[in-house]
């Protein structure tokens, strides 16, 4: 990995270099997810099977798009016990961290008959993406259900490309179910947003998308928002190693190479005061690259978005940590939380040398789904809040109104909106 001192200038060009992969720097793609969408729209699931056949290379119809339990119990034995064990003590943890989320209805009651309250209510029916092709990923399907199930969601439908044999892969089929999806559809794609912002005769119409995908699926969900909610649209994965010369050197290097190994385009930084560490480091990952199955990847991604930067002190790292605001930040240092109490822009902390990030991707129970691309800045990562929404409550008395009546009517007056003045002194007008 390079080496670079960290100054402004460094930073500059990494912040910039880092810009580069936010899926809002893919224009070029906009137009064909466009005609997808309006495919989808017009034709609905006509535009679906074809776009499926087109992509997936798969036959799909009205009567087969919808998983049967027949698949799903197929895929229970497929799974295995062992396996199926460990997705339940997973799902465990999830279920109980994103319990503490939960937000509930209040009212204010006064003496004067003035009532004030927030009335919180559960969205009705959601979709979830996950990715499929040649990957699986059971994980996501855990992260992007059970938050939405805790929040009390009516009905959560999935969506997930099929394989070539027009299957579903065992793995995700099962975690659906263990996390509880109503139903799981064989559709992936720009197509499959489509069919869950507009609907279609198999898949109805949902109120919020939710789940990471290619640029396609990003590019498909930024263009259907505001028609449905979604939670982000997520980029290549991100992790920053602050670390000091404490650290050991053979795991800051692992757990640098656990997020370059996702894609070529995912972004692996070490932040450190050590010169001596970082250069450890970097020999370490060489040596672990020709070990790992995807180092080709690796290798790649490191040499497109792999930096140490090397700073002057834990002050000047902070500050670049902070303003990078990755989406996986480790901390690594002599005193760990108290560094952490210096982080403003992270999307999840893993502090000392046993909370390597895949700690957080499977098993520890916070949502794994985060802000990308320097949105840690002012977005959090997926919750219960993303699954429900919010009603004020106003009710007063004839009593309650009679005391401000005439402050509101002057408000509405210096807006100039006379009729929002009439509507509180028709009610003391005497007529």
């Amino acid at each position: 990995m390079r080496i670079e001192k960290l100054d402004e200038s460094t930073k500059k060009n990494l912040l910039e270099d880092l810009l580069k992969r936010s899926p809002n720097s893919y224009g070029k793609y906009e137009e064909s997810v466009r005609q997808i969408l309006d495919d989808v729209k017009e034709k609905r699931d006509e535009a679906v099977f074809a776009y499926t056949k087109k992509f997936d290379g798969v036959e799909i119809s009205a009567s087969n798009i919808l998983v049967t339990d027949e698949e799903v119990q197929d895929a229970y034995k497929e799974v295995g016990e062992e396996l199926l064990g460990i997705i339940r003590k997973a799902l465990k943890n999830i279920e109980s961290y994103h319990a503490k989320q939960m937000q509930y209805s209040w009212f204010d009651s006064r003496p004067d008959g003035t009532i004030l309250g927030q009335k919180v209510t559960a969205l009705q029916r959601v979709g979830v993406y996950v990715p499929g092709g040649k990957a699986a990923y059971p994980s996501s399907v855990l992260m992007n259900i059970m938050p939405a199930k805790v929040a009390g969601v009516d009905e959560i439908i999935m969506v997930t490309p099929p394989g070539k044999d027009g299957k579903v892969t065992p793995t995700t089929l099962v975690a659906a179910k263990e996390a509880g999806a109503d139903k799981v559809y064989k559709v992936g794609g720009a197509q499959a947003v489509a069919a869950l912002a507009y609907g279609t005769e198999s898949i109805p119409k949902v109120d919020k998308i939710v789940g990471p995908g290619n640029i396609y699926v990003a590019l498909a969900k930024k263009a259907v928002y505001g028609h449905v909610s979604i939670d982000s649209i997520a980029g290549p994965s991100e992790i920053l190693v602050l670390a000091d010369e404490t650290a050991n050197p053979r795991y800051v290097a692992a757990d640098l190479l656990s997020q370059a190994e996702h894609d070529e385009m995912a972004s692996a930084i070490l932040v450190t005061t050590s010169m001596e560490l970082a250069e450890k480091v970097s020999a370490q990952t060489d040596e672990f690259i020709k070990e790992l199955s995807r180092g080709e990847i690796i290798q790649k991604s490191l040499d497109n978005y792999g930096h140490i930067l090397v700073a002057e002190t834990l002050e000047d790292a902070i500050e670049a940590a902070n303003e990078i605001a990755s989406e996986h930040m480790e901390i690594v240092t002599a005193n760990p939380f108290e560094v952490m109490t210096k982080i403003r822009n992270a999307g999840a902390i893993f502090i000392g040398e046993y909370s390597s990030e895949p700690l957080g991707d499977y098993f520890a129970g916070p949502n794994h789904v985060l802000p990308t691309n320097g949105t840690a800045k002012f977005f959090s990562p997926l919750s219960v809040d993303d699954f429900i929404k919010k009603s004020s409550i106003i009710s007063y008395s004839r009593d309650a109104l009679e005391k401000i009546h005439t402050d509101i009517e002057k408000f509405a007056e210096a807006e100039h909106l006379t009729a929002h003045a009439n509507s509180i002194r028709v009610r003391f007008d005497g007529k």
